[in-house]
């Protein structure tokens, strides 16, 4: 009888058996129930603890098999499952999972709170320079440009944010985890598209994998899974728009800051006259810097800290909404009749398509709410946009065009003229605040994704804190953030213009918002298994309308947005080339790892002296036996009694619950005393 000697790895329902664990503890281990589990490539390296003759395992149990991938599961029934290392592993201190939907409804509220200060803040400043940038590439020429362009906003603040992120693509997240990595991720679970050949059958039973595999009954996502896993040019261009949507967030985390800081320090000009340009930039850049250094102190704090600010930025916007609307002209609720967009493009032609670059930047933000997700549950973030975010944005915008309605020479600086004499002064305030906290949503977001691409390879191993003791998902990356601050000071100082930053604002998230649009698409056909018709609808209605937007950004790239676009191309560049060395490494250690038949010649002391201890040797190997050993063999002149390989293996999960974290297996039959430990 095959004994296993695993700690929670290989059990043939890990999610059971994760739940016996923690829910029993380690009075669990004491049990000498067996257990039905499959064996297969990855359980031949396991020997039988019981007796060696054992006629019902296979002699080749104890080694290693050449042509492991080709062996057939079959289930047997294992014997208990005690062992020291299972005793150890499990005694480790249980961390928290982000299971933030089992919170009572005052938890939710305050998770709901700390999301404006961390998830929000970038769409909710978007009415700082949206018609500003609007009306600067096609200028008001009558009340019904007004009217028409505040008709293109509002539909795309429902259309994208609402219907598109809020309703759809935040249900595609990976176990709590969202942006492009998320989504790629949750694909390579479904199918094997992954390009780094280190998966192991044992991953699957990680209880967090919580496979839907596609029915049988559903024919076109078993042929979707089938021609992914086969087809190397569909594994690679998938790979590509992935990490083409991650260089995107990764500029949006410089774009975003620039864009916010330096829209709301320029609300200064409406009130001193005597603020120059150059001073405006100088105020920015000290203010950019203070917001990258408290990026340390964690979302948690910095969150609940600057909810309150966020929370008196939106009631503002509303209340300057009211007011405008009472005051000037409630005409402008015209707006939301989708027939005034035709007449405004009808009237203006090209220059309303112009505007499009513009009008974007209403949804600026959209895709925060899905890189931020690990930071928050998906029910606090609708929750949040749906009954106070959008609300108070279409007052705020709605207020804006009334006033322009009235006064349409103050279209340079729309937000800061709308708002009342009496309070201007506490409204700038508020204004500069929240610009500060909207920079951090895509800089928390790029922290996200920068882990994510971390764990699929495609990415430097970096030092990544966790800044909460409760949420795995709340971290922050020092060299990514000071990174992130010299660039944004450089472009800030290059490019001192709102316009020429918006339309880099919009390249970068468009970029963004396509390769989402893709991913979930993929996403629909082959896990959720959508209908095709509205899966159709979905991916033509939507990458059509961010096609349009982006293809009006792009005809003013050369403007000096086209800064943004290179810095992408070299951040593509950088992850694809480091995702294409992981891969050959790896693949040349699997070439050159030792041969079984040589370990049996070497016997069981391996051609030279064991010495009394422990060895450890560490490898990115998961299977077989490392090249580097036979090196220490040749080289060394006693060798260790026990050797343990240890790896470091990213599954894609969202996070390995603590006790299936270790996997240990054993190498070579029993008398060799060599082991192997994979940390997931």
């Amino acid at each position: 009888m095959a004994e296993e000697i695993s700690a929670g790895s290989g059990g043939g329902s890990s999610s059971e058996r994760g739940g016996e664990i923690n829910g029993v503890g380690l009075a669990s281990m004491d049990s000498f129930e067996s257990r039905w589990v499959f064996q297969d490539e990855d359980d031949s390296e396991i020997d039988d603890e019981e007796d060696d003759d054992d006629n019902d395992v296979p002699h080749r149990a104890g080694v290693d098999s050449e042509d492991e991938d080709t062996a057939e599961q079959r289930l047997i029934r294992t014997g208990p499952s005690i062992d020291s290392f299972d005793v150890e592993a499990l005694e480790i201190p249980g961390a928290h999972r982000s299971e933030y939907e089992d919170f009572g409804i005052g938890r939710r509220i305050i998770l709901a709170f700390q999301t404006l200060g961390v998830v929000f803040g970038d769409v909710g400043t978007s009415p700082l320079y949206t018609f500003s940038v609007m009306f600067s590439k096609a200028p008001i020429n009558g009340n019904e440009d007004v009217i028409g362009a505040l008709s293109l906003v509002l539909y795309t603040l429902i259309l994208i944010p609402l219907v598109k992120y809020v309703l759809v693509v935040l249900w595609a997240n990976d176990d709590g985890e969202g942006g492009t990595f998320a989504l790629y991720s949750l694909i390579c679970r479904h199918a094997k598209v992954s390009l780094l050949p280190n998966q192991l059958p044992s991953d699957t039973r990680i209880s967090g994998f919580r496979l839907k595999v596609p029915s049988p009954e559903l024919e076109r996502s078993l042929k979707i899974k089938e021609r992914l896993e086969t087809s190397s040019t569909l594994k690679k261009i998938i790979l590509m728009l992935v990490l083409a949507g991650t260089s995107m967030v990764i500029a949006d985390g410089i774009v975003t800051p620039a864009m916010s800081v330096v829209s709301a320090v320029g609300g200064l000009k409406v009130g001193v006259a005597a603020i120059e340009q150059d001073q405006v930039v100088m105020i920015s850049v000290a203010f950019l810097v203070i917001l990258f250094s408290v990026q340390k102190f964690g979302t948690s704090k910095v969150g609940l800290a600057v909810g309150p600010a966020l929370f008196i930025w939106f009631c503002s916007l509303a209340g300057i909404g009211i007011y405008n609307l009472v005051k000037y002209d409630t005409s402008v609720l015209r707006a939301f009749n989708p027939v005034r967009i035709y007449l405004y493009f009808k009237r203006n032609s090209v220059k309303a398509w112009y505007a499009l670059g513009g009008c974007l930047l209403c949804a600026t933000g959209s895709e925060a709410m899905f890189a931020d997700l690990c930071y928050f549950s998906v029910r606090s973030v609708q929750f949040t946009f749906v009954f106070l975010v959008l609300p108070c944005l279409l007052l705020g915008y709605l207020g804006q065009a009334a006033y322009l309605i009235g006064n349409p020479n103050d279209a340079e600086q729309a937000f800061f003229s709308s708002i009342p004499s009496g309070v201007f002064w506490p409204i700038l305030l508020v204004a500069n605040i929240a610009a500060l906290i909207a920079s951090r949503a895509m800089t928390t977001a790029t922290f996200s994704c920068i882990k994510q691409s971390t764990a699929l390879g495609c990415f430097p191993r970096l030092k990544i804190i966790h800044t909460s003791r409760k949420f795995m998902g709340q971290i922050y990356i020092p060299v990514i953030n000071w990174f992130l601050l010299v660039v944004c000071l450089i472009f800030v100082c290059c490019i001192s213009s709102i316009n020429e930053i918006g339309n880099a604002y919009g390249i970068a998230e468009l970029g963004v918002m396509m390769m989402t649009t893709i991913l979930v698409t993929i996403v629909m056909l082959l896990i959720w298994q959508t209908n095709i018709i509205i899966v159709l609808s979905f991916v033509i209605f939507f990458l059509g309308l961010e096609f349009t937007f982006f293809s009006s950004v792009l005809w003013s790239v050369t403007d000096g947005s086209w800064i943004i676009l290179v810095f992408a191309v070299i951040m593509f560049l950088i992850m694809y080339i480091w995702n294409y060395g992981s891969k050959l490494k790896y693949e040349t250690e699997v070439k050159q790892k030792l041969s079984m038949d040589l370990m049996r010649e070497l016997g069981c002391n391996l051609g030279t002296i064991r010495a009394p201890g422990i060895g450890l040797l560490y490898n990115e190997l998961v299977k077989g036996v490392p090249a580097i050993f036979g090196h220490f063999l040749t080289t060394l002149p006693a060798i260790h009694s026990m050797i343990i390989f240890v790896s470091i293996k990213y599954v894609p999960v969202p996070m390995v619950p603590q006790s299936e974290r270790f996997l240990f297996r054993r190498v070579c039959p029993k008398s060799y005393q060599i082991f192997r430990c994979i940390a997931r």
